[in-house]
């Protein structure tokens, strides 16, 4: 596994790992995470799978200089340029939350770049423009506080949201880990990356959905309703999609329930072996 740091188009720089052989799979984590958001699932996903993880700019190790013009859209132009240097110019690819209107974004922009499409708790953006403002409105609120209070407050407070209450019943050390993730980002850097693409800087998908033709699979959790409700009224506007609800979880299936994560992305990938391995054995073990 090497982690390289190249230098996309927009000069921003994307810490990258890459582990494993086979077809490229790039997965792009959620907003506080980072690269090791998927370190978990690496022995499974590797199977089979050149997977490529990264730190999205403001989280990790990634380099945001706050003079650089960031946005939504110039961070899926990056991510196209890292398939064509990384992954032969097409990945599988898989996103969550964040990454997930991110990987949305980019198969919608660049279809050539994508051959199939993983989706967890993820949306199209918001499509009305009142309330889109009003998001963004709230997302600026958000990052001035990062700003004002410091990370270590900012993530106390992110921690208590409703959202996160069905991780309650993950282990300490699980839990822990998810902070110190969190806790190894810097406040300007999650404020720059929050105004730049929290969903209220997004422009909204909702009416590309159906130019879609690569397969896509849908995941959201049970326990978050607000997602799983996205997730079925997406799954319904796409030409080719499966969806995946699924028990037990809330917002972080693959954290949650790991095991069931890999073994859907390993059936719906079509790596049948793998997914017979998965199914005798917990991977979060």
């Amino acid at each position: 596994m090497n982690h390289p740091l190249v230098t996309a188009p927009s000069g921003i720089a994307y810490p990258v790992w890459i582990a494993g052989t086979g077809d490229p799979l790039l997965l792009l984590h959620g907003f506080t995470g980072s690269h090791e958001t998927w370190e978990h699932l690496r022995d499974a996903l590797t199977n089979g799978h050149l997977v490529i993880t990264l730190d999205l700019p403001g989280h990790g190790d990634s380099r945001l200089d706050p003079s650089q013009d960031l946005s939504f859209a110039r961070v899926v132009d990056d991510l196209a340029w890292i398939v064509d240097t990384l992954a032969g110019g097409k990945t599988d690819l898989a996103g969550y939350s964040m990454g997930g209107r991110l990987a949305l974004a980019l198969a919608v922009s660049w279809p050539d770049r994508v051959r199939r499409l993983i989706l967890e708790s993820a949306s199209p953006g918001i499509a009305d423009v009142d309330e889109r403002l009003a998001r963004r409105r709230a997302d600026e609120q958000l990052a001035s506080l990062i700003l004002s209070e410091g990370l270590d407050a900012f993530v106390a407070r992110w921690e208590k949201l409703p959202m996160w209450e069905s991780q309650a019943v993950l282990s300490e050390p699980v839990r822990e880990r998810q902070r110190q993730i969190r806790l190894g980002h810097t406040a300007a850097g999650l404020a720059a990356n929050l105004r730049a693409t929290g969903t209220g800087a997004q422009d909204p998908y909702w009416d590309r959905l159906g130019e879609l033709t690569v397969p896509v699979m849908l995941i959201a959790g049970e326990l978050d309703q607000k997602f799983a409700q996205i997730a079925a009224l997406m799954h319904d506007a796409m030409p080719d999609s499966r969806l995946e609800v699924v028990g037990n979880a809330g917002h972080a299936v693959h954290l949650e329930q790991p095991n069931q994560y890999s073994q859907l992305v390993s059936e719906f990938l079509g790596n049948q072996e793998q997914s017979s391995r998965l199914a005798k054995g917990n991977v979060h073990d």
